[in-house]
């Protein structure tokens, strides 16, 4: 059933006459049901020629201040439109009361520009569909993104002026949200066609995007105007290449008083001679996470690329160690790496290992079975002795949260082979056993203070156990609140940490071994071998 009544007849002819294609029509009909807009183009325009005919010979349309005169629907002869620059438009008819479709199919929408014209038919749509296809991603449904030029917007505001002022005439008012949005149309008619060409469903939750740009370069200057009249609208942004965005220029024309538009746009806007083009057909896919725990059984490896004024100190890393298999596997482009705290490159990770996270960006493999990911932990832990990876898992953006909530108050062990300067015997160190809660105040390391800022941090040492070795050395086991500085805490970073073991001992210490054995964070969770 064709959607538009005798009450529409007015406002049809109106665009109609002066270059809107039939889904605009509906849409500022306030058509807010989708199947009409699903019909084939042709289909649509023959059934709206027929709705628009008339037994009378003529119909004139009026618009606000124009001489009343008949024009005929096609362009001049020399190509040149017959709208005035002013605002001040001529509103064609129709001699014969009817529409030639040679010339109507011919005709670029004032409104949509073409995109409910040409770009969302099924031919279209299953180009959209190729280059998704030989993208060469993994999914199972997606959402489909569009990026429509800004002018459109500039378009669509003149020619609600112009049904208003002629519903006006009738006692009859329009919204600006009484317009069935462009975005709201495009996607009714096209989601079906992608999901009938690909087979999956569209879901806006999900993580595969295919995005498409247009733009029409013949009318980009028709925002310009706004720029002269709300500057304050269109300020020069970070990485936008125009100050003319979607954005401000909605926001220029919530602005601008009706008058002001009118004195500065042609209304109804002009029929542009091109449709618009494609920019670009982009696919991607949200980033996918990794957790697991890592040990680290080298004291010559650092959590990440130990690199210095863009020179590489060493070869590797506990991070590459890692992320260089699942960039292979999951076909992504580039990967972030965090975990919960970090070891020196002299320092091992041992006991249950360190909890860590890998989000791996755009990848293009993103479904596997647990027995792969065991595979891929296994084929990780194949690749080197210096590292082994356990409880590997896939885990939500959400999850990672765990891994770094109350981080301050987690506790971590550490056992520290420690040097003195002066002959001990064990009742010398044995005091240390009895010290509980010990606070301690570090300053920033100095070897730390090119990354981290110059502050003042209060610590607490849990616990201390020790092991007597030989009079110059012994092993000190210590729990401690998360985020001490173990090394300073022996040796004193001259002064920097009080009190340090050195000024309880009142010796001179030093430390040469550290090991981590637990880093108290119940995340990920652990998985059966």
């Amino acid at each position: 059933m064709f959607p538009l009544t005798e009450e529409n007849k007015c406002v049809a002819w109106l665009l109609l006459s002066t270059g809107t294609c039939p889904r605009c029509i509906f849409r500022f009909c306030g058509v807010d049901f989708q199947a009409p807009y699903k019909l084939p183009y042709k289909e649509l325009l023959n059934e709206l020629q027929k709705f628009l005919e008339t037994e009378k010979d003529t119909l004139i349309l009026e618009v606000p201040n124009p001489p009343l005169k008949k024009i005929r629907l096609q362009e001049s002869e020399d190509g040149t439109d017959n709208q005035s620059k002013n605002g001040e438009g001529r509103v064609s008819a129709i001699e014969d009361g009817s529409i030639a479709s040679k010339h109507c199919n011919l005709n670029v929408c004032n409104v949509c520009l073409g995109i409910l014209q040409e770009f969302c038919e099924k031919e279209f749509i299953k180009k959209v569909c190729q280059k998704v296809e030989a993208s060469g991603f993994e999914f199972t449904n997606l959402v489909f993104s569009v990026s429509f030029p800004p002018q459109l917007s500039v378009r669509e505001h003149a020619a609600w002026l112009l049904v208003k002022q002629e519903m006006g005439k009738q006692s009859l008012s329009l919204g600006r949200n009484d317009i069935v949005q462009l975005k709201e149309a495009y996607k009714w008619i096209t989601h079906p066609l992608f999901t009938e060409e690909l087979g999956v469903p569209i879901d806006g939750k999900s993580l595969f995007e295919v995005s498409v740009v247009f733009a029409h370069p013949e009318t980009v200057e028709d925002c310009h105007f706004l720029g002269t009249i709300c500057p304050d609208c269109f300020k020069p942004a970070k990485n936008k290449q125009s100050v003319f965005t979607r954005m401000a220029v909605m926001k220029a024309l919530n602005k601008i008083k009706e008058e002001d538009f009118l004195k500065q746009f042609p209304c109804p806007p002009n029929s542009p001679k091109a449709v618009c083009t494609v920019l670009e057909i982009e696919c991607a896919h949200g980033a996918v996470f990794v957790a697991g725990r890592y040990n680290k059984y080298s004291r010559n490896l650092p959590q990440t690329p130990w690199i210095i004024d863009g020179e590489r100190k060493l070869e590797s890393s506990v991070e590459e160690l890692i992320s260089d298999h699942l960039l292979t596997v999951f076909k992504a482009e580039s990967f972030n790496f965090s975990s919960s705290g970090r070891e020196d490159v002299d320092v091992r990770t041992l006991g249950n290992g360190r909890p860590f996270a890998i989000e791996l960006v755009n990848p293009h493999r993103v479904h596997f079975t647990s027995q792969e990911i065991k595979e891929l932990q296994q084929k990780i832990n194949n690749s080197s002795d210096k590292i082994q990876v356990r409880d590997l898992q896939l885990v939500t953006r959400e999850a990672i949260g765990h891994m770094k909530e109350g981080e301050e108050e987690k506790t971590k062990t550490y056992s520290a082979l420690i040097w003195i300067n002066k002959a001990i015997q064990k009742e010398d160190i044995a005091f240390l056993n009895a010290i509980k809660d010990l606070k301690i105040d570090q300053k920033t390391p100095l070897r730390v203070l090119h990354r981290r800022p110059l502050a003042v941090r209060t610590r607490v040492i849990h616990t201390m156990e020790t092991h007597y070795v030989d009079e110059h050395h012994f092993r000190l086991h210590l729990k401690t609140q998360a985020g001490t500085y173990i090394k300073e805490f022996v040796h004193g970073d001259f002064g920097r940490t009080k009190p340090n073991i050195g000024s309880l001992m009142n010796v001179t210490a030093d430390i040469l071994e550290l090991d981590v054995e637990s880093v108290d964070v119940d995340w990920p969770p652990a998985l059966d071998d």
